[in-house]
């Protein structure tokens, strides 16, 4: 009787914790999360997860942090409709072994908004009551290497939305990049491993299920044209359903699943293609959507002195108006240092670790040859005069007298020491007549 009253009292617990804490499951919870704040991938058609070298998105692909070489500042300001802004700021720190720390902060929000509480007239001017609402995120970011040719990342975001009721959201990230061969490479992001969960005011909890995306990067260098190309691609959801249609058509049905459908899910991606130069100016071309051509996105950078990076991306939509973004990096170290020798190798070095002469000195290869090849007998013979090389009873003379003994049978010693020497004098006569 008491166990079946113990039983009873825990399944009791267990339907009321699960009544309280009940939590609806809905698309898209922390959406604030997936803005793209960085202007090199916006133009890039926001393939980010592919993008390596650009700081602004570590709240997709933290995997970077492991190629991190210097500490970098970098800032975004972003314009989007109806003086909706976007402001977004990071900090890379590059630590031992391989190893890096990003720390972000952005605010996403509109200010002096007017409004008419219920009830009240209509205000005579512009004499209107406003307000403000904003979304402000918190990230921190970790890298590493793991092997020689995968980088990890994690990352923990923090949410807080100020609106007509406040709430907190979380979400953490991983990703991973693998270098299948020089210059090309595979990336992956399980976003939201940890769910990604909201917490209103009002008591209403709500969160979105995991998400995983693939990209692809190559780079092919372009020697007469003093550059490389980058090429970039991002997939689209392997889980959910996704809204793909930029142009909101109600009666395109889209965002199959690869299994369901492997080329809508082809259209679903994203990509774009960078064009390097080699003294720092950068161009850019995408599309954010597969599905259409007026999701174009287009770009430069540039790169002054190492120290300072500046890009610009515009961004098309077929219903909105387009977005213009900015973003500026820069690197202290750099600015009043020169770039180290040391430190971590480029993806491109990293796959050509090969052997040079400091690994491997060339005296040693040097000594090896003089213990192999008798060279003392071979320098009497070239050091003497031109007539007494003609003799061969002359070259043995000298050669044979250290060796041997004051006794009755220098004649006989040395038959092997003279084998080496006939050789050197039709070399030597070749080589008088080539000079004359």
């Amino acid at each position: 009787m008491k166990k079946f009253i113990s039983l009873r009292t825990c399944f009791l617990a267990c339907a009321f914790a699960s009544s309280a804490f009940a939590a609806d499951r809905v698309v898209g919870a922390n959406a604030t999360l997936d803005m793209e704040p960085g202007a090199r991938s916006a133009a890039l058609g926001s393939a980010t997860l592919a993008v390596e070298g650009d700081y602004l998105g570590l709240l997709t692909n933290a995997y970077q942090l492991s190629q991190a070489k210097y500490m970098w500042a970098s800032f975004s300001h972003t314009a989007y409709y109806e003086d909706t802004k976007y402001d977004y700021a990071s900090m890379v720190i590059p630590l031992p072994k391989n190893q890096g720390l990003g720390v972000s902060f952005s605010r996403f929000g509109a200010d002096d908004i007017p409004y008419i509480r219920e009830g009240e007239p209509v205000p005579e001017g512009s004499d209107y009551n406003t307000l403000s609402y904003a979304d402000w995120v918190f990230s921190v970011a970790w890298g590493r290497r793991i092997i020689d040719r995968l980088d990890l990342g994690i990352a923990f975001h923090v949410l807080y939305r100020d609106m007509d009721q406040t709430g907190w959201g979380f979400r953490g990230d991983a990703s991973a990049r693998y270098q299948i061969m020089d210059d090309f490479y595979v990336a992956g992001l399980l976003k939201g491993w940890t769910s990604s969960a909201t917490s209103w005011e009002s008591g209403e909890f709500e969160y979105s299920a995991p998400e995983f995306y693939l990209a692809l990067s190559y780079g092919l260098p372009v020697q007469y044209l003093y550059g490389k190309f980058n090429f970039y691609w991002q997939s689209a959801g392997f889980f959910h359903h996704d809204a793909r249609d930029l142009d909101f058509d109600e009666d395109t049905h889209g965002g199959d699943r690869i299994w369901e459908d492997p080329l809508d899910w082809l259209s679903g991606g994203r990509g774009g293609v960078e064009f390097a130069f080699d003294f720092g100016l950068k161009l850019r071309v995408g599309l954010s959507s597969f599905t259409t051509f007026k999701s174009v996105t287009a770009g430069a950078g540039l790169t002054i002195a190492n120290f300072l990076v500046v890009d610009y991306a515009f961004e098309s939509h077929p219903v909105f108006s387009p977005v213009h973004r900015v973003s500026v990096s820069f690197s202290p170290y750099l600015f009043g240092h020169k770039p180290k020798k040391e430190g971590h190798l480029s993806k491109t070095d990293a796959a050509k670790k090969l052997v040079t002469e400091d690994e491997f000195p060339a005296d040693e290869f040097v000594e090896e040859r003089v213990e192999e090849t008798p060279v003392a007998p071979v320098k009497p013979a070239l050091n003497e005069a031109p007539e007494k090389v003609e003799s061969p009873k002359v070259e043995t003379a000298p050669a044979t007298a250290p060796a041997s003994a004051p006794t009755a049978t220098t004649p006989v010693t040395p038959a092997a020491p003279i084998a080496p020497t006939a050789p050197a004098t039709p070399i030597i006569e070749t080589d008088d007549e080539i000079l004359e």
